[in-house]
């Protein structure tokens, strides 16, 4: 009797002590999946992925890499979380493929992942990477311009130099050279004529709008043109393209002599100063004598598209054909018509501040001007006064 007493009691405990196993268990067990759950994940599987996600979180937080520079990354109509993350991988812009398989299944991130083309960075966390990859329609390239650029700078630095745009400096190229396509009002708008004096149809040189642009992933060299076109159409305002008819210039030419301001005026505060030389000379009907011009007409030298100028061999090509002769107004005539004494057309892409100096040039009765620093400039208004400046 004893014995059946000692022995149901000891099953007493073990029960009780059974039952608050159980029932601590059963508090860690909810206390666990409500730390793990989310909406639409079994429990097991909210548990399993989030423990991963803590296990891993150093590497969750830590970019792939040190290199900031955008890389062109393109999700597929069709493709998984897992096919995402062995691309993502391969392009080095992950290091845990798994990991970002769990990542976007437990935030339910997966089926919000969007086919399109982005564009994305070693140095993003694969969160930052994994929220952005459910936006195709953020993405975009950055393209930039600087005022002063002649169309293959263009092509060599804006287009070549960015990696990030599907199409080359070479198509780039193709569609802005001479015989380019201009739209039929922007072509009118302008005055860009036909043929230029050098016998060639117009180019696009001068219309490339310097500045800083945001492109879709799909843009082509076509489509960057109309851009640049609409925001150059945008920016000269009618009242602008009277202001050079005022002048007795169409604006076709006063871009194109915006454009020698542009390469002349260092510091852009000399602008109206320098675009006043030009245009007392042609109101006198002076040749310009324009430096840039003959480093136009020259070409690609040493490496450089506006090389060193070397003395009356370069500015009156004594000893070499220069490629584009005609542009160098050291080779015009005094006497000669405007329109003789102009290049046949722009050198480069004028800013605003160069475009605006022409048409507000500085009332000055100056003709001549001279750099000792390649900075600034000496105005005169004789020749006499400009051969006597010496330098340090």
């Amino acid at each position: 009797m004893q014995q059946r007493d000692i022995t149901r009691g000891i099953l007493a405990v073990l029960f009780a002590s059974a039952l608050g196993i159980l029932l601590i268990a059963c508090i860690v067990g909810v206390g666990v999946y409500l730390w793990a759950r989310q909406e639409g994940l079994s429990p097991l599987t909210a548990i399993r992925l989030r423990v991963s996600l803590m296990r891993h979180e150093d590497v969750l937080t830590s970019p792939a890499g040190s290199d900031p520079q955008y890389r062109r990354f393109e999700v597929r109509p069709g493709d998984t979380a897992y096919s995402i993350a062995a691309n993502l991988g391969a392009a080095g812009l992950i290091t845990d493929t798994d990991l970002f398989v769990d990542y976007v299944r437990y935030y339910r991130l997966d089926g919000e992942l969007e086919a399109g083309t982005y564009f994305l960075q070693q140095t993003s966390t694969l969160e930052q990477i994994a929220y952005a990859l459910t936006d195709a329609s953020a993405a975009s390239i950055t393209f930039g311009t600087l005022p002063g650029w002649r169309l293959e700078e263009v092509a060599q630095n804006a287009v070549g130099g960015n990696p990030l745009l599907s199409f080359s400096a070479a198509d780039f190229m193709a569609v802005v050279n001479p015989g380019a396509t201009i739209p039929p009002a922007f072509k009118a708008r302008f005055g860009i004529p036909d043929l230029l004096s050098d016998g060639r149809p117009p180019s696009l040189e001068g219309f490339m709008f310097p500045g800083e642009y945001k492109l879709p992933p799909d843009a082509t060299a076509a489509s960057l043109v109309e851009t640049l076109l609409a925001a150059f159409n945008s920016a000269i305002t009618d009242a602008m393209i009277q202001q050079a008819a005022d002048q007795g210039l169409t604006m076709y030419q006063a871009i194109t002599l915006a454009s020698i301001v542009q390469r002349e005026a260092v510091s852009l505060d000399e602008a109206p100063l320098i675009a006043s030389v030009y245009l007392n000379r042609l109101s006198r009907g002076m040749k310009l004598d324009a430096d840039p011009t003959v480093q136009y007409a020259i070409g690609m030298r040493d490496g450089r598209w506006w090389p060193d100028l070397s003395g009356e061999a370069d500015y009156y090509a004594l000893n070499s054909a220069q490629p584009n002769h005609m542009y160098n107004t050291y080779l015009k005539q005094d006497g000669a018509p405007l329109a003789e004494l102009l290049p046949p057309g722009p050198i480069c892409s004028p800013g605003l501040t160069a475009i605006n100096a022409v048409l507000n040039p500085a009332q000055t009765e100056y003709l001549y001007f001279r750099s000792c620093d390649n900075l600034r400039h000496v105005f005169t208004t004789s020749l006499a006064e400009h051969s006597a400046i010496t330098c340090p």
